[in-house]
Formats: C-alpha cells, sequence, structure tokens
C-alpha cells in the first residue's frame, strides 16, 4: 500500500517537460499572434491612439511580475505559484475574448501579462530542478524551439483566425492548451512536503512593481515623444526605488535579494542577457524596415530575413547542450556573445544595392549566438543557486533580458528619430509608411529610402556596439564548474 502510493507520486519528468512546453507556448504564440490581429480589433472597438499599450503593457506587468513570482516559487513552491499563474493568464485571456473597448482590452492584457510572468521564470526553474546541466541543456533547447515555431506560427494563425473566425479566437484558443497543462501539472509534479515556512515581503514586491511598472511607462512614453508622462513616471518611479531601498534593509525576507544580484557570476551573465536583450530588439524592430524600406524587397522576403533568426536561436541552444562538458558553461556563453557583433556586422555593411540573403545570414548568425548564450547564462546561474534561490535566480535573468528588450527600443527608436532628422530632409511619417506599404518605391519613395538608408545605418551600428558591449561582459563571467547534485527526486 505504501509503495503503491509513493509510486503515484512520483515526478514523471517526461510527462511535466511536456505542460511546461505547453504552458510556454501559451505565452510564447500570445506575444506574436496578436500582431496579425491588432489591426481587426482596433477596426472594432477603435481606441487606434492606445494601439502601442496592447503590447506594452503586456511587457510592463510581465517584466514586474516576473521577479516576483520567482521569489513566491522559493518560498511555496513551483507547482503552486505555476498553477496560480496559469489560472490568471487564462481567465485574463477569456476576458480579453470579451473585451468590449480598447481600455478594457488594455486592462485585460495587463492582467495576462501577470500571468506570464509566473509563468514563464517558474517554468524554467522547474526544469532546472529535475535535471543536471547536461540534461538541462537539451531540454531547453526543446523550449527554445518552443518560441521559435510560436515565432513563425503566431502570426500566420493570426490572419488565419481573423479571416474565418472572430478575433476573441485568438486569446480562447490558450483555454484547451492550458488546462491540458494544469492537468500534466497536477498529476505528474510533485515537489513534497516543503522544509520550511518563510514570510513573503508583499510590501517589497509592490514597491518594486510600481518601480518596474514606473520605469517601463517612462521607456515606452520616451519612444513616443511623450516627456510630460515620462517625467512623471521617471519622478515616480525614482521615490518607489528609494522605498524599496529602504524596506529592503530591513525586510526579513526581502522580494529583492541584493546578495544574490551581487554575485559576480549572476551580475554578470544577467548583464549579457540585457545587453543581448537590447541588441535584438534592435535586429526584430528595424530589420524588416530595412529590407522592405531600403533593398525595395517583399514583405514576405523581410519576415523571412528575420525568420532565420529565431530558427538560428534553438539550433544554437542544441549545439550549446551536446557540447557542454567538452567546453563548459563560460566558454560557450562567450561564444555565443562573440557571435552577436559578428552577427551585426552583415547589418552595417548593407546598402541599397545588397542582397536579402546578407541580411538574413547576419540575422541567422545573430540567432545561433542567442541560442548558445541565453542558455548558458540561465544553467550558470541555475548551477551555482541552492533550491531555495533558484527561483529568483531564474527570475533574475529572465526580467534582465526582458528589460533589455524594452531600453533597447527606447534607445533605437531615439538612434532612429535622430538619424531621420539628421538627414536634414522633410520627410514625414505618413511618407515613410507609404514608402513601405509600396513594395518598389516609386516617385517620391526614392527621397524616403535615401533618408531611410542613412537612419537605419545608423540604427545598426547601435546595434553592433550593444552586442560588443555584451560580448565584453560575456567575458566578465567566471568559471562555473558543473555537477550540481538535483536537489528534487524525480523518476
Amino acid at each position: 500500500m505504501t509503495t503503491s502510493r509513493t509510486t503515484s507520486r512520483t515526478t514523471r519528468r517526461p510527462l511535466v517537460i511536456a505542460a511546461v512546453m505547453a504552458a510556454m507556448a501559451m505565452v510564447a504564440i500570445e506575444a506574436t499572434i496578436i500582431s496579425t490581429a491588432m489591426p481587426g480589433i482596433v477596426g472594432e472597438l477603435g481606441g487606434l491612439s492606445l494601439y502601442a499599450w496592447v503590447f506594452s503593457g503586456f511587457l510592463l506587468t510581465q517584466t514586474a511580475a516576473t521577479i516576483v513570482f520567482g521569489k513566491l516559487a522559493d518560498i511555496h513552491g513551483r507547482k503552486p505559484v505555476l498553477l496560480a499563474g496559469i489560472a490568471v493568464f487564462l481567465a485574463a485571456s477569456t476576458l480579453c475574448g470579451f473585451a468590449w473597448s480598447m481600455p478594457a482590452m488594455i486592462a485585460f492584457r495587463l492582467i495576462q501579462g501577470i500571468g506570464a510572468g509566473a509563468i514563464q521564470p517558474v517554468s524554467l526553474t522547474i526544469v532546472g530542478d529535475l535535471y543536471t546541466a547536461e540534461q538541462r541543456g537539451r531540454i531547453q533547447g526543446f523550449l527554445a524551439s518552443v518560441w521559435a515555431i510560436s515565432a513563425v506560427v503566431g502570426p500566420v494563425a493570426g490572419g488565419f483566425i481573423i479571416a474565418h473566425a472572430s478575433w476573441s479566437w485568438i486569446f480562447w484558443i490558450n483555454l484547451p492548451v492550458g488546462l491540458v497543462a494544469t492537468a500534466l501539472f497536477v498529476a505528474f509534479l510533485h515537489e513534497g512536503e516543503r522544509r520550511e515556512r518563510r514570510p513573503v515581503d508583499a510590501k517589497g514586491a509592490a514597491l518594486f512593481t510600481l518601480t518596474v511598472a514606473a520605469l517601463m511607462v517612462g521607456l515606452t512614453e520616451a519612444g513616443e515623444g511623450r516627456w510630460p508622462v515620462v517625467a512623471g513616471a521617471v519622478a515616480l518611479g525614482l521615490v518607489a526605488a528609494v522605498l524599496l531601498a529602504l524596506h529592503e534593509r530591513r525586510a526579513p525576507e526581502p522580494v529583492i535579494d541584493a546578495s544574490l544580484w551581487r554575485r559576480r557570476p549572476i551580475a554578470a551573465a544577467n548583464a549579457t542577457s540585457l545587453l543581448a536583450g537590447m541588441a535584438l530588439i534592435g535586429l526584430t524592430t528595424f530589420l524588416p524596415m530595412y529590407v522592405q524600406g531600403v533593398l525595395g524587397q517583399t514583405p514576405i522576403v523581410a519576415g523571412m530575413a528575420l525568420t532565420v533568426m529565431v530558427l538560428g536561436w534553438p539550433m544554437g541552444a542544441t549545439l550549446a547542450a551536446r557540447n557542454l562538458h567538452r567546453f563548459g558553461l563560460r566558454r560557450i556563453l562567450v561564444a555565443g556573445g562573440l557571435l552577436l557583433p559578428l552577427g551585426a556586422i552583415a547589418f552595417v555593411t548593407l546598402g541599397p544595392g545588397s542582397s536579402p540573403v546578407q541580411a538574413g545570414a547576419g540575422s541567422l548568425v545573430m540567432g545561433f549566438g542567442m541560442g548558445l548564450l541565453s542558455n548558458a547564462a540561465l544553467m550558470l546561474i541555475q548551477e551555482i543557486v541552492p533550491w531555495t534561490q533558484r527561483g529568483s535566480a531564474t527570475a533574475s535573468n529572465i526580467f534582465s533580458r526582458n528589460l533589455g528588450s524594452t531600453l533597447g527600443a527606447t534607445v533605437f527608436g531615439a538612434v532612429l528619430n535622430h538619424g531621420l532628422s539628421a538627414a536634414g530632409s522633410t520627410v514625414t511619417a505618413d511618407g515613410l509608411q507609404r514608402a513601405l506599404a509600396a513594395g518598389g518605391l516609386p516617385g517620391e519613395a526614392e527621397t524616403v529610402r535615401v533618408v531611410l538608408q542613412h537612419a537605419l545605418h545608423q540604427t545598426f551600428w547601435a546595434v553592433l556596439l550593444i552586442s560588443a558591449v555584451a560580448f565584453a561582459a560575456a567575458l566578465m563571467v567566471p568559471h562555473v564548474a558543473l555537477g550540481r547534485a538535483r536537489e528534487v527526486p524525480a523518476e
């Protein structure tokens, strides 16, 4: 009787990983499927001026929630926190499908981002619990494939749903996937009894969320040039940051563990991830614009030039997993960091007569480098911390990458705007939009093409510079030996 009960409560790792992949697929595809559907949603709900906040709101709460849920997973265990995150995500997805206005849609997307902020870090923490570093590299290669497939399938699926059904289904398709993931986690993930109960730093979590939210609002609005809003957000963020620092000094269980963030391997790996996230957002945002607006290619070709990046990512992750013992985590991370500026060189050498193949090659190299770098950084961080800190450590790395994406979007947007104004042209936003839509760029579009070439060339130089700094940060990561014993028994 006892033996049967023990066996039935043994964690089934393959089924848990299937649940992890399903949960992460919801978050991954939600980030891409909505891009194709948004024009139709705006056409029905109105509120065009709020268009960007459907995307920014989701990223805002996801980034802020990541650290909080990583800490909660260390205190209460992975399973209850992850199940709560999935429940929030599914509830918000249901509400998004019923949204009656753009403000309602944004409100529900904010809630959806909170759920995503739990799903991503806690899922990766579970992988860190169940597998050794050698095994984990292979599993994280599978997870990278989930993101790559979602990046390709999402926009296509969004277009299909808009053409043949209500836009609400871009949110409701999460429900069966989430319910299957929940059932698998409930049935096959067993952590055992927790050894201790620690207090939850609710005040610290609230102050941290307010600090990050204000920072994200400031960065987002800076990209739009709304400086009064930026000033207010920055002021609020600074006040919240000061209050957070004062509170965390006295908190018995701070949500921001300063000793964790100060450790050299974690600090260097997170800095590398932040800078890599900045470089990557510059590529994904502006490469399609260059291929379409300067090279005169179709949107399909522009999309393909970027798609090879998301294909290179899982290739790099898989290669890293297979050579983990041969080269070690640090060498793989440094190699990934080196590939970022090497790939970026292809973009600064692009010209109006260049082939889109050159753009695709640079995109592939950078994607391959990100596959090496991101997985090595995450595995390195998970390797040096105990179970009680692994959720926080994992969340710190994801937070750094997401924050880098937001910083990058603002920085590169500013560089592009500076390039457009420095060209001394009277090119307007409407003229730029017409040129991008024209494909062949006739008439006035030739002027736009020259101006866009100048501005985007500056932007690609900024991508190269930040990629080089990311490589320098990777060189600061110390060697970390493999061989941490797995602390959570699993079948």
